[in-house]
């Protein structure tokens, strides 16, 4: 098993965030084109879908190839891309991609949900060496946390069945990330008390 290594935290941005903004790109540029092959009509959305697809891969495989690791997040969501993007090209239905990130979410707040019902927070197993936090203050992150995705999930469904494909794709692209990122900040701010500091006691950590 190759071993994990650092690379440039710019770099790693830009190959996991660089991939969802050229979908939106190239969405913009043939939202209004419709494409023929074997007889079958697409539409921009599917298109778009289409060419999205390879790219990820293609940015997760030199993420791969230049950390020697990938997060189970990070190859759970591109099964997820990859299998309802098929579902989309299959059927000719842009539903399928756009449920995707209900079902993303509603699975990531499901698994959060599971060990909180077994009195453990699965956030800790994944982040505590780069965050030390006590077990406490992981329980009440992963709680929000799970409340989070549960609300993002909800949120997508009623965007995409209520607004239209151009708004959908704007907020899938930067209005849901950009609200998981401040909330995740808010938390570490809110959480302060609970991190574990450098020459702590051991009963700190409790």
């Amino acid at each position: 098993m190759s071993e994990a290594r650092d690379i440039n935290p710019i770099l790693k941005q830009v190959l996991e965030l660089g991939p969802p903004i050229v979908f939106f790109l190239i969405y913009l540029r043939i939202r209004d084109e419709t494409y023929v092959w074997g007889g079958t009509e697409y539409s921009g959305f599917i298109v778009a879908t289409l060419i999205f697809v390879p790219i990820l891969l293609i940015a997760m495989g030199v993420l791969w190839a230049m950390t020697g690791k990938l997060s189970r997040m990070q190859i759970f969501t591109a099964f997820m891309v990859i299998f309802f993007g098929g579902l989309t090209a299959w059927f000719n239905d842009e539903r399928f991609f756009k449920m995707k990130t209900s079902i993303v979410y509603g699975v990531f707040a499901l698994l959060l949900g599971i060990g909180l019902l077994r009195g453990q927070s699965w956030l800790a197993y994944v982040l505590n060496d780069a965050m030390p936090m006590r077990h406490e203050g992981w329980m009440i992150l992963t709680r929000r946390l799970c409340a989070m995705f549960a609300g993002l999930a909800v949120a997508n469904e009623v965007i995409w069945r209520t607004m239209s494909t151009d708004a959908w794709v704007k907020i899938e692209t930067f209005g849901f990330p950009i609200a998981l990122v401040a909330f995740l900040f808010w938390q570490i701010h809110a959480l302060q008390s609970y991190l574990i500091e450098e020459g702590d006691p051991p009963e700190a950590r409790q």
